[in-house]
């Protein structure tokens, strides 16, 4: 009569957070997915990677994609058995979609901005902006464990 109920094993882990466009959201949103990957034991290589990722698109949407008051959206999504995390970040700027600073610039000049979506590039597998209607944007990123 008392057995137990059998519980299913979570293979797909999501989190879902509206922060303010600020610089304050942006933080908190790094802080926010660290703590979030780390409660569902991602591996460590991923959750450092995914961390700077998080933060530089964070930090674009509140850049780059800022509207007075609207916020922006973090999405996480992580499959356990495949080690595989998709970041979204959800602007309200889509008609301002993310691009490489110009190769044109200058040898040696001293550039204070410029290398997040490198650094993106590096760090992920892939990404990509997608439209959000009615006027957003959403860049996401995939990131696998080694």
């Amino acid at each position: 009569m008392n057995q137990p109920t059998p519980q299913l094993a979570v293979s797909q882990h999501v989190f879902t957070q509206l922060l303010s466009s600020t610089r304050r959201g942006a933080r908190l949103a790094r802080l926010l997915g660290v703590t979030e990957l780390r409660s569902w034991s991602a591996p460590q290589d991923l959750t450092e990677r995914a961390e700077i990722v998080i933060a530089e698109l964070a930090s674009n949407a509140v850049l780059h994609g800022f509207v007075p008051g609207r916020s922006f959206r973090l999405t996480l999504v992580f499959d356990a058995p495949s080690g595989r995390l998709r970041v979204d970040v959800t602007d309200a700027r889509g008609e301002r979609p993310p691009r490489f600073p110009s190769v044109d610039a200058a040898p040696g000049a001293l550039h204070t901005g410029g290398r997040g979506l490198a650094l993106v590039t590096a760090l992920s597998d892939h990404w990509e902006t997608v439209p959000h209607p009615p006027s957003g944007k959403t860049v996401r990123a995939e990131l696998s464990a080694p």
